[in-house]
């Protein structure tokens, strides 16, 4: 496991810890796991499963104000950290235990192995995140036999499911994990993978999007590029190929909740009809309302804490809450449940608007959202980032006109007149969310 520090070998935690010879008053325990270092987390994950009889995995970047409700639902009563006390006096915990990225030689106590749950975060944008309940059985259902000795790399951070997803991968499969630091650059961190030598490679649409506008792209040379957490639209999908044309391009649908529903590895955006279906499949997969479900033994078992909602149906499925439409012999996602725009009385999904802005060659992101009108309620308006966007000497306003008059051009083709943004805005960057995804306020 290489961190930015350097490199830690998984095989000496046998004959030692990352937890200062303590793990033993860690038995049976909730604890809150929360540290600014990946390769802390990481460490401390392979001590505390089998020994706390619960871990709640909280990202370095979670809102502060939100770890006391966190903490009360997780009915913590430990906690691991690499932060000083003042900032961890708040939460009120008493056994408080220092993580390290590093391993010291101290044999462990065996306490005997217990079924420990693992508790993530959703990635909700407003008030407290729900607590989703696995253990390693769900959490590993989707792993299956791997690449020898491969070195993962991955944009998500490990304590989302997407970046659990891939430090499982690498810890079951015998590989390498490169991993990154707070607020490391992009470019540092790609810098780092190719001196690595990373082979697969994880990462959002979004992730990817900033990968590839850095020059530092060009330095690694993956044999695998897997995308997920976003629509992986076919524009990304192409750039994605014809920058690593040695690379076998993957896209995987996946939620905290659902768990990892299939992989898709045929270049192509959207998914085959084929996947559909109901028994004698490791993952039961069906639409009802144009939303997919989802029911496996990949799936959470339910949201942990006081007035969470039921996560199951009375079948066992997930609503995701993602929708999607059928063309011909394949399914296409269009957008979230609760994200329509809604253009006198007609609805418009903002990523199907988005997609078909990404279409454009010089387009390398967008951004669709709504603008109330006095009219029609609203109107869908975008926010465009030009690989020569503004500012760049190479963009006049002359060539922004022309590119907005191609990109309307593109949309009247693809949409509905309705769906056809009323007005583009070319900027620099959007905001992208600690998860990886584009930011959508609301």
């Amino acid at each position: 496991m290489w961190g930015i520090r350097g490199a830690v070998a998984l095989a000496d935690l046998a004959h030692g810890t990352s937890l200062g010879g303590r793990a033993p008053e860690l038995a049976g325990r909730s604890v809150l796991l929360w540290t600014r270092d990946q390769c802390a987390a990481a460490l401390a994950l392979i001590e505390l499963d089998g020994l706390a009889r619960r871990i709640v995995l909280c990202p370095a970047d979670v809102d502060v104000a939100h770890l006391p409700q966190i903490a009360a639902d997780g009915e913590v009563d430990a906690l691991v950290t690499d932060r000083d006390a003042a900032e961890v006096g708040p939460l009120g915990v008493a056994l408080r235990i220092e993580a390290h990225a590093a391993i010291v030689p101290i044999g462990r106590a065996a306490d005997g192995m217990r079924r420990t749950e693992w508790l993530l975060l959703t990635s909700g944008t407003t008030g407290a995140p729900k607590l989703v309940c696995h253990d390693v059985a769900s959490l590993t259902a989707p792993i299956g036999p791997g690449p020898q000795r491969p070195v993962w790399g991955t944009f998500y951070d490990i304590r989302r499911y997407g970046g659990l997803q891939i430090f499982l991968r690498a810890v079951v499969g015998g590989g390498s994990l490169v991993l990154s630091s707070a607020g490391e650059p992009v470019a540092d961190h790609l810098r780092r993978l190719a001196a690595c030598g990373v082979t697969h490679l994880s990462g959002t649409p979004s992730h990817w999007r900033r990968a590839l506008m850095s020059p530092a792209a060009h330095e690694i040379a993956p044999r695998y590029v897997r995308l997920s957490g976003e629509i992986a639209d076919q524009t990304i999908l192409d750039h994605l190929r014809a920058f690593y044309p040695q690379a076998s391009v993957g896209h995987a649908y996946a939620s905290t909740e659902a768990g990892v529903g299939f992989e898709v590895n045929d270049g192509l955006e959207g998914f085959p009809a084929s996947l559909i279906g109901v028994g004698g499949r490791e993952v039961d997969i069906k639409i009802e309302d144009g939303s997919l479900r989802l029911r496996s033994a990949r799936t959470a078992s339910g949201y942990v804490g006081r007035g969470r909602p039921a996560l199951l149906d009375d079948e066992g499925f997930v609503d995701t809450g993602d929708m999607v439409e059928r063309r011909g012999d394949r399914y296409y996602f269009i957008g979230r449940k609760g994200g329509i725009i809604n253009v006198g009385g007609q609805k418009v999904h903002p990523e199907e608007v988005e997609a078909a802005i990404n279409r454009h060659p010089d387009v390398w992101a967008s951004l669709v959202r709504a603008r109330r009108n006095p009219i029609t309620g609203a109107v869908v308006v975008a926010d465009v980032v030009l690989k020569d966007g503004p500012g760049d000497p190479a963009m006049s306003a002359a060539d922004a006109a022309e590119a907005e008059r191609e990109i309307l051009a593109i949309c009247r083709r693809y949409l509905a007149p309705h769906k056809v943004p009323a007005a583009i805005r070319f900027v620099p960057s959007l905001d992208v969310a600690p998860s990886g995804k584009i930011l959508r306020h609301a």
